[in-house]
């Protein structure tokens, strides 16, 4: 099961997709400020590369006047030797062609296209280099990905979503130093998919000093989830955001008590615990706490199932491959 869908709008604005290659010439187009584009080729036997969808759209649309792009499928995103590395290598040589730039999402694929642990990556950091006007970034797949710690004065929304993320792109983030970030969604993933990082790697993340606007914080999906909620539970950054999100992970009973137990989540207008391993009273306590205090919940267990075997009760994230 994946929650890796379309993104339907960036930069609050439908994201259109322009035409494949045999759709060229057949479908209106908007206006280039009126709509996130998002330019992709066919997965398998495509006949253009993704450089080349990509110089089709340049000569269509006035890129000078594009506020929001988002790369979609590719051929062969699956391979080690191609992935999205070319549309990020096309992306930073075209960067004078638009100065408009405000927001960027690379490998915007569903799992029909290419699964989230299967996206090869890149260092995605060099596009927060090459755009230092955009306000939101945001990258999926955490194969080969790369995160250097990086100043950007003018990023306001940064997402990764990963089905493993590697320590070393986490620490790359919380190195960071990000004046103007008021939302924080990371994927953290699971061991099984490359996602080794731990506790500590989140630690810097937690204590917020890099991140002095932050609002919002997702740290979701994670096989530690329950560690992550008791270091929430007394970390400085809380206090200051208006939603947390620690859903899609391994949270439990303990979890859930450490949340309970720590600072205060009654400023919070919002905290979302889906796809979460509560037993029903825990729950219950939650609605008791927060509900009743205002706080917009969802404790919606969806679809995480415990497996038991060999005396091991086995408990998975929501989005691993």
């Amino acid at each position: 099961m994946s929650y890796a869908e379309h993104l339907r709008e960036s930069y609050g604005l439908p994201v259109f997709d322009f035409p494949l290659r045999e759709d060229d010439g057949t479908v209106e187009l908007p206006a280039a400020d009126a709509v996130a584009w998002r330019v992709s080729t066919e997965v398998y036997d495509s006949e253009e590369g993704w450089p080349e969808a990509f110089a089709r759209f340049c000569a269509a649309v006035d890129t000078t006047r594009v506020r929001a792009l988002v790369t979609g499928a590719c051929e062969e995103a699956y391979d080690d030797g191609g992935g999205v590395k070319p549309a990020i290598d096309t992306l930073v040589d075209a960067r004078a062609k638009f100065p408009a730039l405000r927001a960027l999402f690379i490998g915007d694929m569903e799992s029909e296209e290419c699964e989230i642990s299967w996206i090869n990556q890149d260092d995605v950091t060099r596009l927060l280099e090459a755009f230092p006007e955009l306000e939101e970034f945001g990258a999926r797949g955490g194969t080969g990905l790369v995160f250097r710690a990086v100043t950007h004065r003018r990023l306001r929304s940064l997402t990764l979503e990963t089905g493993g993320m590697p320590a070393h792109v986490v620490r790359g983030v919380a190195a960071s130093d990000l004046p103007a970030l008021e939302r924080l969604d990371l994927w953290l993933g699971t061991a099984g998919y490359g996602g080794d990082s731990e506790i500590s790697d989140v630690a810097p993340i937690l204590d917020g000093a890099r991140l002095p606007s932050l609002r919002h914080l997702g740290l979701r999906n994670s096989d530690y989830e329950d560690e992550i909620a008791a270091a929430v539970a007394s970390a400085p950054v809380v206090a200051r955001l208006e939603s947390l999100d620690l859903s899609m992970g391994v949270l439990t009973d303990e979890g859930g008590t450490a949340l309970l137990e720590g600072q205060p989540l009654t400023h919070l207008k919002s905290l979302d615990l889906h796809h979460n391993y509560l037993s029903a009273p825990m729950s219950e306590r939650f609605q008791e706490t927060l509900g009743s205090a205002g706080v917009t919940l969802d404790l919606d267990r969806g679809h995480a199932d415990e497996d038991e075997w060999d005396g091991r009760v086995w408990r998975y994230v929501a989005v691993g491959e």
